[in-house]
């Protein structure tokens, strides 16, 4: 045997190590990913509980303070005769009378943009956990193809490393999220 053909020999067995080394760290590194991008779906749903559980709290309790200040105001001004209002409204300064002239003409348009900004927040948690699930289906695509695909899926198969199921939706996930702000 010649140097020549041991070098070559060497060489061959430095290449099919390294190129198996290569694939196995492509594959553990595609598995952190969809570890990572599971970890996304996850804070994802947390934040849509925690933020619209909230945003709803909020709406309602603005919607309530609101309906109980308007029905106040139209008491008080029912039960008050023509000089008492008169009297009332001349020891409001010009500012309250224009904010109260304003909430009694549009008795809807805070509470109106309460329900804005919540509806503008769901679509913007949906969209999130949206992205979320997406990443993490494409993770779990590239992953999957690299299993099995040959020669990686060889690596894969020597290192007890399957498929990975894509995200799916449960049942009750899939139908719509009843968001109720009247009780």
């Amino acid at each position: 045997m010649s140097i020549w053909f041991l070098i070559g020999i060497v060489l061959l067995i430095i290449i099919v190590i390294g190129w198996y080394i290569s694939n196995l760290n492509n594959l553990r590194r595609s598995n952190i990913k969809i570890d990572e991008a599971l970890s996304g779906i996850d804070v994802a749903l947390t934040k849509r509980y925690d933020v619209l559980t909230k945003m709803i709290e909020v709406v309602k309790g603005y919607a309530k303070y609101e309906q109980e200040t308007l029905f106040k105001i139209i008491q008080v001004r029912e039960n008050m005769n023509i000089k008492e209002l008169k009297e009332a409204k001349e020891s409001m300064d010009d500012g309250f009378d224009k904010i109260n002239a304003l909430v009694e003409n549009y008795p809807d348009l805070k509470a109106d943009e309460s329900f804005k900004i919540l509806q503008k927040t769901i679509v913007d948690v949906e969209e999130h956990l949206q992205a979320a699930r997406r990443l993490y289906n494409s993770n779990v695509s590239l992953y999957n193809q690299l299993v099995e695909s040959f020669p990686t899926n060889v690596i894969a198969n020597a290192n007890g490393m399957k498929k990975r199921d894509f995200f799916e939706a449960e049942d009750k996930a899939r139908e719509n999220v009843k968001v109720d702000v009247s009780k």
